[in-house]
């Protein structure tokens, strides 16, 4: 199945098998973003759990600037010492990944495994 068609929650087939990795999830005209590592610590709410949402558009806007920093749009993310952090603009959420979570998510990227309803999007090499 494609990434087009997915409604589960999917990571990149780099991330392989691990248990903390970005996992994205296409509905309709949406696509949801979330950090694996919150749901492996049983102290967590599952009714509380971080999700960013934003649209199609704004996700194939997201992957487009992947390769540089983004300072505005809807989703920001900014490198730290202990990996990265992803902010939706219009949501009170951060998400905190790992370099390594982060460069899965890129490879799935790069190999287009992120694509929503067949919309392309130019990959940087």
């Amino acid at each position: 199945m494609g990434a087009s068609c997915r409604s589960e929650w999917f990571k990149s087939s780099a991330s392989n098998g691990a248990g903390t990795c970005v996992e994205v999830r296409f509905h309709d005209d949406l696509v949801s973003i979330r950090d694996s590592k919150y749901r492996r610590d049983p102290a967590h709410d599952p009714h509380r759990e971080p999700i960013l949402t934003v649209t199609a558009e704004q996700w194939i806007a997201f992957l487009n600037d992947l390769t540089a920093p983004a300072t505005d749009g809807p989703l920001i993310f900014e490198s730290t010492p202990g990996g990265l952090l992803l902010h939706a603009t219009n949501q009170n959420t951060t998400l905190h990944f790992t370099h390594a979570e982060w460069q899965s998510f890129l490879t799935g990227v790069h190999t287009r495994e992120f694509d929503h309803s067949g919309r392309p999007y130019p990959v940087s090499a």
